[in-house]
């Protein structure tokens, strides 16, 4: 036990001295999340590797104690850290150490990579209705399987689930410290910076990173990898990893493909039933985005045509100078920024590249060399919408079609006011 306590008197340091969270940036979800701290359910931080969770919890704790709680008050732990070892064996550890009785008080404990733990759901049950009103807790993990597995048994009414996406382009200009304000003024420099932005793919430590090599070693070695060889043979007991690499590898360097699953799964092998668990263990992970076929009908919408866009694309498609290669990764940048769920094809072949819906259907194309609205005139026509999108790597115009507006937008732009844009 004396190990145990020496670990997490170093995760914890705020106990000695004061705590500051060196080079945070503020990150956009942190507001949602905020507003549940004072409710007494359990928050869960899910999201890909490297995307900042760990950082986010640390952002939790100096909040809390700047708002008064007692800095011994707040335990993290972090299960890379404490594998072998139950929650409740470090709660008592924790209570020995800062001389603090659990029953009695506020308390806040922050549980990150706790999917590590076998029966962590069990046992945070457990804790939960035990500590009621007492401790909050907040967990996290890298993959969506640490709580997709069991928890709506385990957990339900006891938890709320937050993803922690990759850097927007709005966050990645924060996190370089530049106002740009008015956004019309800078939009030349705007430009070039969501060039470099392409080249972060959205992870935190990557940018002002520009060398080819260090990015295509970051992304394979400390997401694609891990995920691949670590932690999906460790929680789905998968065998044929090299499978789900070639899945991955195909993705990532053709990002937005139609997958036909029975041709697909020939290809590599496998059965039908093999490769559609394979594709859901990928996307659980994080590591590859699912888009229907757009229908009003949630039933046709199930049945219909499905694209694949990986969150991770190849570093050397990044780099590539080709008008493919780039119109590709245009495309998959915008597709994920906008956290796309439905894309858009008909019989005869009509096609839109995005569609959000929220209270309304909003139809966006991509379009990185020659514009070509017919996709979207056809399913304004089709869905009776007045305004659908163009999103460019620079130009910019409105067309009237048929009562419609048709808006090309740069892409800079779209991204930094599409909320508005698509009420």
């Amino acid at each position: 036990m004396t190990q145990i306590s020496g670990i997490i008197e170093e995760l914890n340091p705020w106990w000695k001295t004061q705590f500051r969270v060196d080079g945070y940036r503020e990150r956009e979800i942190y507001s949602d999340i905020k507003k549940f701290m004072r409710l007494p359910q359990i928050i869960a931080l899910t999201g890909l590797r490297r995307v900042g969770k760990t950082t986010l919890l640390l952002r939790i704790v100096e909040d809390a104690i700047k708002g008064g709680l007692d800095s011994r008050n707040v335990l993290y732990v972090s299960f890379d850290e404490l594998k072998a070892v139950s929650i409740r064996e470090v709660l008592r550890e924790y209570e020995v150490l800062v001389n603090r009785n659990l029953r009695y008080g506020k308390f806040l404990v922050l549980l990150d990579e706790v999917q590590k733990l076998v029966g962590w759901q069990d046992q945070l049950k457990a804790l939960y209705d035990l500590y009621k009103g007492r401790i909050k807790f907040v967990v996290s993990g890298s993959e969506s399987l640490f709580i997709r597995r069991g928890w709506k048994e385990s957990l339900a009414g006891r938890l709320f689930d937050f993803k922690l996406e990759p850097l927007s382009f709005g966050e990645f200009i924060e996190f370089k410290q530049l106002n740009y304000h008015p956004i019309k003024l800078y939009s030349r420099e705007l430009s070039r910076l969501f060039d470099e932005f392409i080249l972060t793919q959205g992870f935190p430590e990557l940018v002002g990173v520009t060398d080819k090599i260090v990015i295509r070693k970051y992304i394979r070695e400390n997401v694609i990898e891990k995920v691949i060889f670590r932690d999906l043979p460790s929680l789905l007991n998968v065998k044929n990893v090299s499978v789900i690499e070639s899945l991955l590898t195909l993705l990532i360097e053709e990002p937005g493909q139609i997958v036909d699953i029975s041709h697909l799964a020939g290809e590599l092998g496998v059965s039908r039933k093999t490769l559609s668990d394979y594709l859901s263990y990928l996307e659980q992970s994080f590591l590859v985005r699912k888009l229907y076929n757009f229908s009003r009908s949630r039933s046709k919408v199930e049945r219909k045509l499905r694209k694949y866009y990986p969150t991770v694309v190849s570093p050397e498609l990044v780099f590539r100078n080709d008008d493919l290669s780039r119109s590709r990764v245009f495309e998959w940048m915008i597709v994920n920024q906008l956290k796309a769920e439905f894309f858009w094809r008909d019989v005869y072949k009509n096609e839109v590249d995005i569609v959000l819906y929220g209270r309304k259907p909003v139809p966006i194309e991509v379009k990185y060399g020659k514009i070509d609205t017919s996709g979207l005139r056809a399913f304004i026509r089709r869905f009776k919408v007045g305004k659908g999108y163009v999103v460019t790597p620079g130009a910019e115009e409105t067309r009237k079609v048929n009562g419609a507006e048709i808006c090309i937008v740069q892409a800079f732009l779209f991204l930094l006011g599409y909320k508005k844009m698509v009420k």
